[in-house]
């Protein structure tokens, strides 16, 4: 028994020796440094964009509808403050129809109906916002656009007319890197659109108010991120 006991002692002498020396042989490795992302917005983008428009109006009808189009536009960054400006034009379909009767002598009530349409929209911002890293919150506001046309109807007979309205938008949003070069956006525009006057004089019409909601994708040349070790 006294033999085996020492036999064992020897054998674990031995592997614990041999362990010791495996071990001194390895070269220490050093674990990797961890790389944090920055995102610096400074850059030129595209997008596209799309949303929905309603008017600000108390009674019906009320213009309404949708819009989709692109968007460009360049950022300048100092520290967390982002400036920047930004156009953007789309297709829309954004309307309303009054319906009523008109009574013509000699035929009596005739239907009648008036048409406004919202064919297109756009706007040329600034836009300064508070940088948390890859998300953006910002504010917004500049010029706005639409090319509208009304159209008149009474029974059979139609004529329509297009004028263009120019006027101002004010808003705020959120943007954010879900890629390095690639954003998603948010966006509440208030739009007031001065009155124009439509059929050579005969029907003048008076500011038109929307409020629009959309959501847009960016790319971003330049590549905005920056590794930082």
């Amino acid at each position: 028994m006294k033999k085996v006991l020492l036999a064992s002692a020897a054998l674990i002498a031995l592997t614990g020796a041999a362990s010791a020396a495996d071990l001194a042989a390895r070269p220490y490795t050093k674990a990797p440094v961890a790389v944090a992302s920055v995102y610096d917005w400074t850059g030129f983008y595209l997008g596209i964009v799309g949303g929905g428009a309603w008017e600000a109006a108390s009674g019906d009808p009320k213009m309404k509808g949708g819009f989709v189009g692109g968007t460009a536009g360049y950022n300048w960054q100092t520290g967390n403050v982002v400036f920047g400006v930004e156009a953007d034009g789309a297709w829309a379909d954004v309307s309303a129809t009054a319906t009523g009767t008109v009574f013509v002598p000699g035929v009596g009530g005739v239907p009648a109906s008036l048409t406004s349409k919202t064919d297109a929209l756009g706007t040329v911002r600034g836009r300064i916002g508070y940088a948390v890293n890859n998300v953006l919150f910002y504010g917004t506001g500049g010029y706005a656009w639409i090319d509208n046309k009304l159209t008149a109807t009474l029974g059979a007979a139609s004529v329509s007319d297009s004028k263009f309205h120019s006027g101002w938008t004010v808003g705020a949003g959120v943007e954010a890197f879900f890629a390095p070069q690639w954003s998603v956006k948010g966006e509440y525009l208030y739009r007031s659109l001065g009155g124009e006057t439509y059929f050579s004089g005969a029907l003048p019409t008076g500011t038109l108010n929307l409020h629009t909601v959309q959501v847009g994708v960016n790319y971003h040349f330049g590549g905005p991120v920056v590794a930082k070790y």
